[in-house]
């Protein structure tokens, strides 16, 4: 952690003149300390050096998501021991490579952001676009801190805080708790908030950077965490009231169409190219998700695949069940041309998720809408982290737990009628869970999250998990909510800090 947090500031600015290619900013060598922050070129570069990691492989690609893949709606596709500790509870995941990086990388963003709020205001420039920087910078701190606090910070610990006037020279230990940090994430997004412009007023150049209606969205995200619903409510209500969003009415598989990347049901996404000279951007989770070896025509990685109980819990008529999910027999469009879905030989699952299949249905895709490089998976599709049905289903959990049964159906019925289904009255937080979890499958929303802070992971864990046919593909697993509520401190950090930081009490 003590490399971590020293943050080596030459090799952040390296960063911020090489790794924006989607910004389109030409590199121009790394600069040092003494010559940086002096001009608008440097701050836009700043900028752009946040969105680096988005890129990664472990970061939006799988990395965090063998976290989410420990749900009751997947399992893990192939052999894969590391992944599989991670999705049974055994401390032997730790310090390998798939999850190790989550906090480090999440760390170089804060200290980009944290460099971004101390040098940005001193440099001469265009005010509004300074504003704009900087809020992006908080939105950017705020928005990885969050993804930080979720998955390692309880009651009895948080994750360290690192602000910009930090002495980031020494090791920080960990917040008190999981709520100091979500205080510390409230502060950041609201000015983010204050700062940033509405998505309406942004140029088509600037879209994927940090919009107003985004950071009013994760405000309303980490007061649910936070379980102050109040507050909850008040933010969801901001962005349904902004005018800025409503859902795709053309059906629910529509909103994963690459055409609508920019719909008004987008709140945030990973940006995503297919080409960028035969290396992509952005998210590589259409082909982590694609089966392995998709047929013999592209190089799907056949990871996170669908459970019956996933597929199962869907209602009769629901039109998100045969757009998220394909089984045996299915049709579907695949480079051009019609097949009826067969799993893999060596898949563990029958299934696979649908939502990111788009941009591989036409012909001839490649380099258009699929990358050429079948081992960096990434399409034409944005891969959401927040969509605007998200923002109804917050509004709806809060309004519940404030009100009672009924109290959140207006939002839950926008979501049903868009899916095919009749309008129900009196829903109950069961209606809301199964809402959420039949809208946001297979996506970052993180239905493994939402089953711990909501008390049902270790019911939900004791029971195995099925196959088309009904066979037993996953065995029941043990979740102790005192030890599994949150995921082991990568080892390398508490050793980089020379055991300043602590793990978490059981891993």
């Amino acid at each position: 952690m003590k490399t971590n947090l020293k943050y080596m500031a030459f090799a952040a600015l390296a960063f911020f003149s090489s790794c924006t290619k989607e910004l389109d900013i030409v590199p121009e060598g790394s600069p040092s300390a003494q010559n940086f922050w002096k001009t608008k070129e440097d701050a836009v570069k700043a900028e752009a050096g946040m969105y680096e990691n988005y890129n990664a492989e472990d970061f939006y690609g799988r990395g965090m998501f063998w976290f989410i893949n420990a749900s009751d709606d997947m399992v893990t596709g192939r052999n894969k021991p590391e992944a599989d500790n991670i999705k049974n509870f055994n401390r032997t995941y730790v310090g390998g490579g798939y999850t190790e990086t989550q906090w480090s990388m999440r760390y170089a963003i804060i200290k980009r952001a944290n460099d971004i709020i101390i040098n940005v205001p001193k440099i001469n420039m265009d005010e509004s676009l300074k504003k704009q920087i900087i809020g992006d910078a908080y939105f950017n701190a705020g928005l990885v801190y969050f993804q930080l606090a979720a998955n390692y910070g309880n009651d009895k610990a948080g994750v360290p805080i690192v602000k910009p006037e930090t002495d980031a020279s020494q090791p920080i230990p960990r917040a008190s708790n999981v709520n100091e940090n979500y205080d510390y994430i409230i502060s950041l997004l609201l000015k983010a908030a204050d700062n940033l412009p509405l998505f309406s007023a942004m140029k088509a150049a600037d879209y994927g950077k940090a919009h107003k209606t985004a950071a009013w969205a994760y405000l309303s995200k980490v007061y649910l965490y936070k379980k102050d619903y109040a507050n909850a409510a008040k933010y969801a209500d901001m962005v349904i009231t902004s005018g800025q969003h409503d859902l795709i009415n053309t059906g629910f598989a529509d909103v994963f169409k690459a055409s609508n990347n920019w719909s008004k049901e987008y709140i945030w996404s990973v940006v995503c190219t297919p080409s960028g000279g035969g290396t992509g951007w952005g998210s590589k989770l259409p082909g982590v998700m694609l089966t392995n070896k998709a047929w013999g025509i592209y190089n799907g990685w056949g990871y996170y695949l669908p459970t019956k109980e996933l597929y199962d819990s869907y209602e009769t008529g629901d039109q998100r069940r045969e757009a998220t999910i394909l089984k045996p027999g299915d049709k579907f469009m695949f480079f051009g041309a019609e097949r009826s879905f067969t799993k893999d030989a060596g898949a563990t699952s029958n299934y696979q998720f649908k939502k990111y299949m788009e941009p591989f249905s036409y012909a001839n895709p490649i380099p258009t809408h699929v990358n050429p490089n079948g081992d960096n998976g990434t399409t034409d599709l944005n891969v959401p982290l927040m969509r605007y049905a998200e923002v109804l289903l917050i509004k709806a959990e809060a309004a519940i737990n404030l009100s009672g049964a009924g109290a959140g159906d207006t939002e839950l019925n926008k979501i049903r009628l868009r899916a095919g289904l009749s309008t129900k009255t009196g829903m109950t937080i069961d209606d809301l869970k199964r809402e959420r979890r039949n809208e946001l499958a297979g996506e970052w929303a993180d239905r493994h999250r939402d089953l711990v802070r909501w008390g049902d992971a270790q019911s939900t864990y004791a029971k195995p998990l099925h196959d088309f046919d009904g066979t037993v593909i996953w065995p029941a697993r043990t979740f102790n909510p005192q030890v599994h509520d949150v995921w082991a401190v990568p080892q390398r950090e508490i050793d980089n800090s020379a055991g300043v930081i602590k793990q978490n009490p059981g891993w």
